[in-house]
């Protein structure tokens, strides 16, 4: 069953990356939306995502099929116990939090259990906001899925079918399941890839050696240290049990090959880095997975007056939009000259077939 009307609490990059996801997919779906950011609701509105925007709940909430709840996690139990006056069996909530053990606690019991299905679309950027959303986050993307053990089945398979539709992949867990695989996957990297950022930092010189010469594997690893200060302050303060046990074990692990490095253990060595390489590579990379995914290619370039404006100007007269680009200095790990980030995945395979068909030498990693 297809839904006739979709509210969303919040809209930022991801509650406005799934309205944008559900205008283009599915046109005929009306959508309301709740933010306290009155530009936001009028630029969704000019570009006819939602029809109206609010910044109060109103009872227009209360004839949609699925209310998608995506404020900050903070602002949780304010917003639950206005939902309450909508949720029913006609009226399903639903959240986009990365932690779901305090919103599944919190809930429980409440009349809001029986129909509410939590959900983490794992896909984001290191922007926020609804003018960084776009209508192709999800593609492809794992949205897992964590009902509420008092809610009927066949709503969640009605549920679990509509975000399907979106391009996402739907995986259904348990919430303290899933806290703890995105705490080992999702939330951890994040914080190591900050300790190693701050750490860089701390002992670089002061002429800023070490981040001028910065190659490819340090900004690969510590690129998602540039996402949101505040989601991750909150991350950390929803799902401590689970990521201080994460931080013990890679703790444990990490002596462990500081003990291997001293006592020069070389085929330990060696086997530390060849299975952690085989299991890598083993890992598949079409899906968007919880850290965003980047999109781009390296390109040689001759140096010389103009190289870069005309590449540009050939992407810009095929309507393909570049999100970044920059001369790579240090090429340690990676081919090209010059580096290219696209918004999606689309736009980076037409860049590459209308960049190769103009004769330069295109690298996809």
């Amino acid at each position: 069953m297809k839904p006739e009307k979709i509210g969303f609490i919040g809209l930022g990059l991801i509650g406005g990356s799934i309205a944008k996801t559900i205008r283009r997919i599915h046109p005929e779906i009306t959508m309301i939306a709740y933010d306290i950011d009155t530009e936001a609701l009028n630029l969704a509105v000019t570009e006819q995502v939602i029809s109206k925007g609010y910044q109060e709940l109103t009872t227009d909430f209360a004839d949609c099929r699925y209310i998608f709840l995506c404020a900050p996690v903070q602002k949780n139990s304010e917003f639950l116990e206005k939902l309450s006056n909508f949720a029913g069996e006609n009226c399903i909530i639903t959240d986009v939090g990365s932690v779901k053990t305090p919103i599944h606690q919190e809930i429980s019991h409440t009349r809001i259990a029986p129909y509410f299905i939590g959900g983490h679309p794992m896909a984001g950027s290191e922007k926020s906001g609804y003018e960084h959303a776009t209508s192709y986050l999800l593609e492809n993307a794992y949205y897992i899925l964590t009902p509420s053990p008092e809610i009927k089945q066949e709503i969640v398979k009605e549920f679990e079918d509509f975000i399907a539709s979106l391009g996402a992949i739907t995986m259904t867990l348990d919430y303290e399941e899933h806290d703890y695989i995105t705490a080992s996957i999702s939330h951890l990297p994040h914080i190591l890839a900050s300790n190693l950022v701050n750490l860089v930092k701390s002992i670089d010189d002061d002429t800023e050696t070490m981040k001028t010469v910065a190659a490819g594997g340090f900004r690969d690893i510590t690129r998602i240290a540039s996402s949101s200060p505040v989601m991750w302050q909150q991350i950390c303060l929803t799902n401590q049990t689970q990521i201080i046990k994460l931080i013990d074990l890679f703790i444990d692990s990490l002596a462990h090959t500081k003990d291997r490095i001293a006592h020069s253990s070389s085929k330990e060595l060696f086997d530390f880095f060849q299975n952690a390489k085989d299991y890598r590579d083993s890992i598949t990379i079409n899906t968007s997975g919880p850290i965003p995914k980047i999109h781009e290619i390296y390109c040689d370039m001759a140096d010389e007056a103009g190289g870069i404006a005309t590449l540009a100007t050939i992407l810009s007269e095929h309507n393909i939009s570049i999100k970044n680009i920059g001369i790579i200095h240090n090429r340690e790990f990676q081919e090209g000259v010059l580096h290219i980030e696209f918004y999606e995945e689309r736009s980076r395979k037409e860049a590459v077939e209308l960049l190769r068909s103009c004769q330069y030498t295109i690298y996809e990693r």
